[in-house]
């Protein structure tokens, strides 16, 4: 029985015995086979490190498929698919290692194109909950009976996250249950999503709890929740009432129409489609190639026991194919482990039930479908310039060089593509050409990726002298520049659509977002309390300014007052005007007051700003003018209060108050008016609280729900953004933080497929005294000058489609240094990939590395 030998060469150069070109080399030799033979027409032959499964020979026989038959028909592709697939699993340990990276970066990639086929699902189910488990109020109920009840929603904010609520108070014994829920709570109890549990149970959920006035009694199941992580109660409440703060309903769940969809944002959801999977097919690409030396190796080989060069590409084939399967199973298995913590996990607020995170069925098989397919079709492509001889695998010592022609014109398609549809999007659209945006963005951006080895290869052949470390790198980067460039190309799709989409975001936040004209340098909350009497606003008013936290509050007592005296022929009857009852500080925030003291009374003009006519307000509001201060009633005139308004009382100009809303009407101080005399009054409060106190707005917001727990606390913004606008950016900057860390696994899992298969070279060159920080360096350098080019590559492309995309909605750039972050992330990919790479690195410059049997 023959022995096995390998003395495969290295990139510097290296000897070995035979003759033979060594895989992936500019020069040296070293045998890459070794064929044995046996008696009795049967032998057995070895590898060397290449891997290849042991293969029999003798005489009279020939290795399978080495006859005419290897390449006739389609009948060979089922036959050799499968001897490849064989080889991928049984080819040594070197293979299996190969096989096994292969399919750990396919699925990972597989991982992220189920969880997208997963977003429709998941988003939808989300919607049905929310829908489900609303109180059904498309029709008005205006008697109790048997199976009515009362309701009101009940929301607040606590340290950020939103905290949601319903009050309950059935009406009769058959009263619905709400969703999730196995009773209805008591007047005082309140059921609890198990997150909300949690809280309150917790050190930092303290003051959340002072502020629900109920006990506990249990748990709100999914069906009452749209996430796992969702903070909700049911609470059981006497004080609802059908006139007062509460609805009626007899059922839950009801349909909102669905709204259609900004053609702006979807444009946005296209976009961001494109840049988000484009990565992903890109790494399952690049993964198909792992171990690119050690299988032409093997191949080699089999052209030495007879196998034609087509056979030996599909078998090739198969080796990718075996290992897309299993990406495909490994992926599916990491799909079906991860979804069990969707529900523990929260990226940008969102999270979602396991058995939400459902991918679409005919997407999923889509997937399925595509990447064996493309395992196959790229390892085709891959061997298309490569000669694969019984001796070795030949490169060619000086490549062609790589075409540049077709690589623009894939650019220029996609701008054909794209150009036809430039100003014909309109904001007040709902409807985009979809297909052809998607198709062009895709062209555009392969365009650019395939631009990127051609633009290593060229840099690099230029290249001289420098540094050992530098050296190495470069020397490293000319004899492979493919695979090193294949290795960034999911960094530069990633990178150029990032760029493009901040460039629409920052061109259409304004058509989504506007100015509210709150002034958040006077006041930051703002809350309004229901009161029965005067007495009970000025409580409410003191006991906010007492609050922890609270450095001023601008606190007035609203209602409405109306001319007492008939309407004259022609007016309008019933002419209404409101009044704010407050010290002379709050009604300063309300109007511009020339002076005041206690007793004062203006009349606040809007002047048509955001407000009524002034003829509308004087005619009920003026100097010596007598009003009523409750609504007048026929035949109940003498009964209803009325006040005169001093003669003293000066017109003012209103002004913004800290909310961005103009006030009119009557402006009087406490000892001009009483304003226990005011009907259903409302306590109107801005509060200023001290940035320096920890939690001083939930202090406000435990005050405000002792007042009413129904009552909400607003807190000021100066811009307001539109929903669906909110939902979709939410939406991107989750999948677009799932991508970067599949960039990130892919280009650590590369880096150490790259590493693993130059052992031999690594061992070498500690043998002959190379530094470990030398070759740290050298690692370094390999991974930056790629990406350094593929950022400058993505910057240009992702500027140029940008710039297309908003030439498409009629906008301009907002500002080109967009980028600056994108390259930022770029940077800091290099550092962590090299500091993750090192452990290995430092495992692999070991002296047994030269080891041969």
């Amino acid at each position: 029985m023959s022995g096995r030998t390998d003395t495969g060469g290295t990139e510097m150069g290296g000897t070995g015995t035979g003759t033979g070109t060594d895989t992936g080399t500019a020069a040296g030799t070293g045998t890459g086979t070794a064929a044995g033979t046996g008696t009795g027409g049967t032998g057995t032959g070895g590898t060397g490190t290449g891997g290849a499964a042991p293969t029999a020979t003798g005489p009279g026989r020939t290795a399978p498929g080495a006859s005419g038959r290897s390449g006739a028909g389609l009948g060979a592709w089922p036959r050799d698919l499968a001897l490849g697939a064989r080889f991928a699993v049984t080819g040594g340990r070197g293979g299996r290692l190969r096989t096994l990276l292969t399919a750990t970066g396919i699925g990972l990639g597989v991982v992220l194109l189920l969880v997208a086929a997963s977003l429709p699902n998941m988003l939808f189910q989300r919607e049905v909950r929310e829908s489900q488990r609303q109180p059904d109020a498309s029709q008005e109920i205006t008697r109790p009976g048997p199976d009515t009840f009362l309701y009101a929603d009940a929301e607040t904010l606590y340290r950020g996250d939103g905290v949601t609520g319903l009050l309950l108070r059935p009406e009769g014994p058959k009263a619905a249950l709400p969703p999730g829920a196995d009773r209805i709570p008591a007047p005082g109890e309140m059921l609890v999503s198990p997150a909300l549990r949690a809280l309150l149970d917790s050190p930092e959920g303290a003051l959340l709890k002072k502020r629900l006035p109920y006990k506990p009694v249990g748990t709100v199941g999914d069906a009452g929740l749209i996430g796992p992580a969702e903070l909700r109660y049911l609470a059981g409440s006497d004080d609802l009432t059908a006139d007062g703060p509460g609805s009626r309903g007899r059922a839950y769940g009801w349909s909102v129409p669905e709204e259609p969809m900004n053609a702006f944002l979807l444009l946005l959801v296209v976009i961001a489609c494109v840049v988000l999977l484009l990565p992903v097919l890109v790494f399952i690409a690049t993964a198909v190639r792992f171990g690119g030396e050690q299988r032409d190796r093997r191949l080699a080989a089999l052209r030495l026991v007879g196998a034609d060069t087509a056979m030996v590409r599909r078998i090739a084939a198969g080796e990718s194919l075996a290992g897309a399967l299993l990406g495909l199973a490994a992926g599916a298995g990491f799909f079906a482990l991860a979804r069990q913590f969707a529900g523990t996990v929260r990226i940008w607020d969102v999270n979602a039930f396991p058995a939400d995170v459902s991918p679409v069925p005919w997407l999923a098989a889509v997937v399925v479908a595509a990447v064996p397919v493309a395992a196959v079709v790229v390892s085709l492509v891959a061997l298309r310039g490569v000669t694969i001889e019984p001796l070795g695998v030949v490169r060619t010592a000086t490549p062609r060089p790589r075409r540049l022609l077709w690589r623009l014109l894939l650019l220029l398609a996609g701008a054909a593509v794209l150009v036809p549809s430039v100003d014909g999007v309109e904001i007040t659209g709902t409807g985009i050409d979809a297909p052809g945006i998607a198709i062009g963005a895709t062209l555009a951006l392969v365009g650019l990726t395939t631009l990127l080895p051609w633009l290593v290869e060229a840099l690099v052949k230029r290249l001289r002298g420098g540094p050992v470390a530098w050296q190495l790198a470069i020397r490293r980067l000319q004899l492979s520049s493919g695979t090193a460039a294949r290795t960034v190309s999911g960094i530069v799709v990633a990178a150029a659509g990032a760029i493009a989409l901040q460039m629409l975001f920052q061109a259409m936040q304004s058509d989504f977002m506007r100015p509210t004209n709150m002034d958040t340098a006077r006041a930051q909350l703002q809350t309004r309390v229901d009161a029965r009497t005067g007495e009970d606003a000025r409580r409410a008013v003191a006991a906010l300014s007492r609050t922890t936290g609270v450095t001023g509050v601008m606190g007035t007592i609203e209602s409405s007052v109306w001319r007492a005296a008939p309407p004259a022929k022609g007016e309008d009857s019933g002419a209404i005007t409101s009044v704010h009852v407050g010290d002379c500080p709050s009604l300063r925030e309300l109007a511009v007051l020339p002076s005041c003291t206690d007793g004062d009374v203006f009349i606040a003009l809007a002047h048509g700003t955001e407000g009524p006519e002034d003829s509308w307000v004087t005619r009920t509001a003026k100097a010596g003018a007598t009003v009523a201060l409750r609504e007048p009633r026929p035949g109940a005139d003498a009964r209803t209060p009325t006040w005169r308004i001093p003669d003293t009382a000066r017109t003012v100009d209103s002004r913004r108050d800290p909310m961005g809303l103009y006030q009119f009407g009557v402006l009087a101080t406490p000892k001009a008016l009483d304003a226990g005399r005011l009907d259903a009054p409302v306590a109107d409060v801005m509060i200023r609280v001290d940035p320096a106190v920890p939690d001083a707005e939930e202090h406000v917001r435990n005050t405000v729900a002792a007042l009413d727990p129904l009552t909400r606390v607003q807190t000021l913004r100066n811009m307001e953004r539109d929903a669906q606008y909110t939902s979709v950016r939410t939406g991107i900057l989750v999948g677009a933080t799932l991508t970067m860390l599949l960039v990130s696994a892919s280009l650590l899992v590369t880096t150490l497929e790259q590493l693993r298969e130059r052992k031999r070279l690594l061992s070498s060159l500690v043998a002959f005294g190379t530094r470990r920080s030398t070759l740290g360096l050298s690692v370094l350098w390999q991974t930056a000058v790629p990406i350094v080019l593929g950022l400058a590559l993505a910057v240009a492309g992702g500027l140029a489609l940008g710039t297309v995309l908003l030439r498409m909605i009629g906008k301009q750039v907002e500002d080109w240094g967009v980028f600056l972050p994108v390259v930022g992330v770029g940077g800091a990919l290099i550092l962590l990939v090299t500091l993750l790479s090192l452990p290995l690195l430092w495992r692999l410059m070991r002296s047994d590395g030269l080891r041969t049997e």
